[in-house]
């Protein structure tokens, strides 16, 4: 028989952890090759984790709710010599080869596979990970926030400034540049921050404490509902938020779905209003670069590339996969890669690369059957389109000979938030207006 370690494995570069959420498979349990084992949390993305071979599961080095750095062991396989994975010729060292992350397109690849190695490194801490500054057990979580990244420990470094002391708005409550940097201006001028002195960074969020009521039921917030709350809140600090409305005709629209959703089916997508919406937003975000952009301190970053976020409503939260290179995508690519995140969403297929870099979002409440709305901006993005209900409903329209008539018509509203640091009204409508244009004028030879 053949051991066979599977290890938290690393789910993008930026990702230093993970969170072993939920075990799949019990102790004891048979499991085939590619079969999901155990799903993880991180910072990024929740995702299922398939069996690196088939076997037997024989050991659980790592609870569900702990949350461990990447490479540490998390499990055992026994498996028959000859059905085991063959670790690389140098598996006699007893570090893993690294993993490359999954490359962001729309049609990548299943969540990186747990790394393997036949070579069995000596077991790794899990939850505790070191010893702490009183003396006892430092925990994962203390571990991330004591040591943060090289950057944020020069600038604690520089002016005297014990990083424990700072509280993070990262991932377990990790010291970001912005949360240092933050502290540091708030000390008073001339002043050197005191080392052990707490003071609260500008962009950490505090949710304040209700009262549960007899016979209330309190649960804590999932990782996906947090990291959500924390980044709705900093977006409405950061962007001075406004909302443009929009009333659109989808008629042409409407006309042309009807038409070609048959041969669009044919070819395995499932043509939406959506992926004209986005079609028409990708080639208007050209010519309204402001739209595009990015506020970094007192400067516009002005993005080259057009990638489209679309934000995808699942049981136990949001999540924005990104189209990258949209303005690059026929109406039929639009719509696959519309269909292929939304899919992979729902079953945690995403891989991290995969919902970052965004820089633009489209988010449809109209599927619920809202009118119109006023979306929060994605941060670090300037704009989000928010799309209402499409129905039939009665509409004045001029004929020919200049008389008025009221005929039933395909509507529907648009809405965008935007942020009035950098993006004027007229810049907004403008782009708003373009968009609408785009929709009831849409081209045959473009579906």
């Amino acid at each position: 028989m053949a051991r066979i370690d599977v290890l938290m494995p690393q789910m993008g570069e930026s990702i230093a952890e993970g969170t072993l959420s939920k075990w799949l498979k019990k102790l004891g349990d048979e499991v085939k090759r590619d079969e999901p084992l155990f799903e993880i949390s991180t910072d990024k993305v929740d995702a299922e984790i398939p069996a690196p071979a088939a076997g037997k599961l024989v050991e659980i080095k790592v609870q569900e709710g702990q949350t461990v750095p990447v490479q540490t062991l998390v499990a055992v396989l026994e498996t028959d010599k000859n059905a085991a994975v063959s670790a690389p010729a140098a598996a006699a060292a007893p570090a893993a080869p690294k993993p490359e992350p999954p490359k962001a397109t729309a049609s990548a690849p299943a969540p990186v596979a747990p790394v393997v190695t036949t070579a069995r490194p000596p077991d790794r801490p899990t939850a505790q990970v070191g010893k702490g500054g009183d003396g006892g057990v430092e925990t994962a979580e203390e571990r991330l926030r004591r040591k943060s990244t090289p950057l944020v420990r020069k600038i604690a470094a520089e002016h005297q400034v014990d990083i424990s002391t700072i509280p993070g708005t990262g991932f377990a409550g990790r010291v970001t540049k912005n949360d240092i940097l933050g502290f540091i201006e708030r000390a008073p001028l001339g002043v050197t921050p005191t080392p052990g002195t707490r003071q609260p960074a500008p962009g950490g969020v505090v949710h304040p404490t209700v009262e549960a009521w007899p016979g209330d039921r309190v649960e804590p917030m999932s990782k996906i509902r947090k990291i959500t709350a924390d980044h709705m809140i900093q977006s409405r600090r950061t962007s001075a938020h406004v909302t443009s409305f929009f009333e659109v005709d989808y008629s042409r629209v409407a006309e042309l779905r009807a038409k070609h959703k048959a041969s669009y089916a044919e070819r395995g997508a499932n043509l939406t209003y959506l992926a004209f919406i986005a079609k028409a937003c990708a080639e208007q975000l050209r010519a309204h670069a402001v739209v595009n952009a990015a506020v970094s301190g007192d400067t516009i970053i002005y993005r080259r590339d057009i990638n489209i976020g679309i934000a995808v409503a699942l049981e136990w939260g949001l999540i924005v996969p990104v189209i990258k290179h949209a303005d690059e995508l026929s109406l039929m690519g639009l719509t696959r890669a519309i269909n292929d995140l939304g899919e992979r969403a729902r079953t945690k297929k995403l891989s991290p690369d995969e919902i970052q870099r965004g820089t633009f979002t489209i988010t449809n409440p109209g599927v619920f059957g809202s009118y119109a709305g006023a979306p929060i901006i994605n941060q670090p993005q300037v704009a989000i389109l928010g799309v209402g209900t499409i129905e039939k409903r009665p509409k004045v329209i001029t004929l020919p000979d200049r008389t008025d008539t009221i005929a039933v018509r395909v509507m529907g509203m648009i809405s965008m938030s935007y942020d009035h640091r950098v993006v004027d009204g007229a810049d907004a409508d403008r782009f708003l207006a373009d968009v609408k244009k785009t929709l009831q004028e849409f081209p045959e030879g473009a579906v």
